[in-house]
């Protein structure tokens, strides 16, 4: 039936998959938290889940369940992709900001997680240290998903591998990074193994994908190619991908990172016609020029859209919904 707006509100309260989680409470503190298998699930629940809201069809799956989401760090994207995921989904979201609880400062992280898990059905966490939401996840009594870590950026890589796998099927694709090999990039390098992406990962010296996620993506399918020559990442690529330079925190080192990063920028001329992504915020003029982030081959948009799409394919999952 459709409302007086048009608006379809006749539901759907089931996923067509064949897999669903195993026993016990999962968690999502990186990619390869799931198994192939699992990874391939949630997109393909992220995917039904974005053709129904484009239908209007509501898809209250979570429907009177809460998620409690922990902020020490402040996103935009983060922040209200849950949100409103978990309200599409027909839950509620609750935020918890620096001002609003004082984890691991006041009271251990150990407890905040036992007394959240007598409140809410999911927890969200973006943290600086990773080993918080390792703990957090350790006592915690329901599912604990990392929304960024220094270490990882596993909902990222999800929204990332839905917009590839829209344009590339069975994520036929060949993906140059170029710049830092920070948290974002360390995850998409498990995520573009699990799933036999073709990556190539350009980084100036100093500044490379740590050698314990390379050995992590050798044991998933195939670790990425490594460079520090952008040209030479680009040059067979289908897709390139940056992000910031000088991440929150890193401020202090902003003129040391600016000169380590010379010739690193995504222009049009280095771009050419292949897609561009960028996980977002970005700093115009540093790592990537206006006039690439403004030009037709950005993604960019459709990569922050999907957040939205994966998240809830990853809450439904983690949920048993």
């Amino acid at each position: 039936m459709s409302d007086e707006t048009g608006t379809d509100t006749s539901t759907e309260t089931s996923i067509d998959t064949d897999t669903a989680p195993a026993g016990g409470v999962r968690n999502f503190l990186d990619v390869d938290d799931l198994s192939r298998e699992e990874l391939h699930d949630v997109l393909t629940r992220a995917t039904e889940l974005k053709e129904r809201q484009q239908r209007g069809k509501l898809h209250p799956l979570l429907e009177g369940q809460s998620l409690g989401m922990i902020f020490e760090k402040p996103s935009t994207r983060t922040r209200v992709s849950f949100e409103t995921g978990m309200t599409q989904l027909g839950g509620h979201a609750v935020f918890l900001g620096p001002d609003d609880i004082h984890l691991g400062h006041g009271e251990p992280v150990k407890d905040t997680a036992r007394a959240l898990s007598r409140y809410v059905d999911l927890v969200m966490a973006r943290t600086f240290d990773h080993s918080d939401v390792e703990e957090l996840a350790s006592y915690a009594e329901v599912p604990v998903i990392n929304g960024l870590t220094d270490d990882a950026h596993p909902c990222q890589t999800l929204a990332d591998l839905l917009t590839i796998r829209e344009r590339f099927e069975e994520f036929d694709a060949s993906v140059a990074w170029v710049g830092d090999g920070n948290n974002v990039c360390q995850s998409f390098v498990l995520g573009a193994a699990m799933t036999d992406i073709d990556l190539t990962v350009a980084t100036p010296d100093g500044y490379e994908v740590t050698d314990e996620v390379l050995d992590r993506a050798a044991e998933l399918g195939e670790a990425p190619e490594t460079t520090t020559d952008p040209e030479a990442a680009v040059a067979d690529s289908d897709v390139v991908y940056t992000d910031v330079w000088i991440s929150m925190g890193q401020e202090e080192r902003r003129a040391t990172k600016l000169e380590d990063f010379d010739g690193f920028q995504i222009t049009p001329e280095l771009l050419g016609d292949r897609y561009l992504m960028h996980c977002l915020p970005a700093h115009r003029g540093e790592e990537v020029t206006d006039a690439a982030l403004e030009s037709e081959n950005a993604i960019v948009w459709d990569q922050a859209e999907n957040r939205l799409h994966a998240q809830k394919g990853l809450m439904t999952f983690l949920s048993g919904a």
